[in-house]
């Protein structure tokens, strides 16, 4: 009886070894097929004269988007504490912050935050515009591209 129990032990932590691994392997293949999307607040002028921000997914074609033209690139430091008060876009533009944290405040008081990796497109160019701080003790570091296409789309709604 003992000399088939060993056995037996071993056939089943072999077993379980193999069914877990294969359980995580379907799991990790799940969660390269669900990837994170590339998601932007879109900062606008709506009807009402005033800023809004919305989440907007970034269409992708594979694993890039198409190919948005831009006229140049700034990159800027924000110093801690400092805020550029109620103003609207120079210009169409990305603002992409590197480092540091900071907030867009829009119409109705809305806060959206932003931190390493968020992604702004300013489109609102008239109207009240937006309120820019930058939080944290440390400089918001930001790359500003603007775009060649100055054509703002009307708000979504």
């Amino acid at each position: 009886m003992r000399s088939i129990t060993r056995p037996l032990v071993f056939v089943s932590l072999v077993v379980s070894f193999c069914l877990m691994w294969m359980a995580h392997t379907d799991r990790d293949v799940v969660v390269a097929q669900t990837r994170k999307p590339i998601v932007m607040t879109r900062i606008y002028t709506g009807p009402d004269g005033l800023s809004h921000a919305e989440e907007v997914e970034m269409k992708l074609t594979g694993n890039a988007t198409e190919m948005i033209k831009a006229t140049g690139v700034e990159f800027s430091r924000r110093a801690p504490g400092g805020s550029n008060e109620w103003h609207t876009g120079p210009r169409r533009q990305f603002v992409i912050t590197l480092s540091g944290q900071g907030e867009i405040e829009v119409a109705g008081g809305k806060k959206v935050a932003v931190g390493p990796g968020h992604i702004n497109l300013i489109e609102d160019t008239t109207g009240k515009g937006h309120i820019t701080r930058n939080l944290g003790s440390e400089d918001r570091i930001a790359i500003t591209i603007p775009l060649a296409d100055q054509t703002v789309e009307p708000a979504r709604r």
